[in-house]
């Protein structure tokens, strides 16, 4: 996969607040490539990133990921849904404007040109 594209998915993650999160589409958006991708370059790339603060568009995570996202989760405010899957996105779906200005911000000196940053 193209380092840049690698890169530009990273720091889109990076810039989600502490008690926030986005969904896989709302990655993919900001980056211009689809919400399959999103989730191939943190399950390679992203253990050095807040990998639990992107879940599906429900707030769902596998049980795998939920069961390693739940302390972080405890950590920094967010609380599971009462069917014990994931998190009310609606609830805590950081403001993806401010993302958007954010990560332009962050990828300002990345090459490529890949997606809409």
């Amino acid at each position: 996969m193209d380092e840049v594209l690698v890169e530009r998915v990273l720091r889109a993650v990076e810039q989600v607040p502490r008690g926030r999160v986005v969904s896989y589409g709302d990655v993919a958006a900001l980056v211009g490539i689809g919400p399959r991708h999103v989730g191939n370059v943190l399950a390679a790339w992203g253990g050095d990133v807040p990998w639990w603060r992107v879940t599906n568009v429900a707030g769902v995570l596998p049980p795998d990921l939920l069961a390693r996202a739940r302390p972080h989760w405890d950590e920094e405010g967010i609380e599971v849904r009462p069917d014990g899957r994931g998190c009310r996105i609606t609830a805590y779906r950081a403001d993806l404007e401010r993302l958007a200005r954010d990560h332009a911000r962050a990828t300002a000196g990345l090459d490529g040109g890949h997606g809409a940053g």
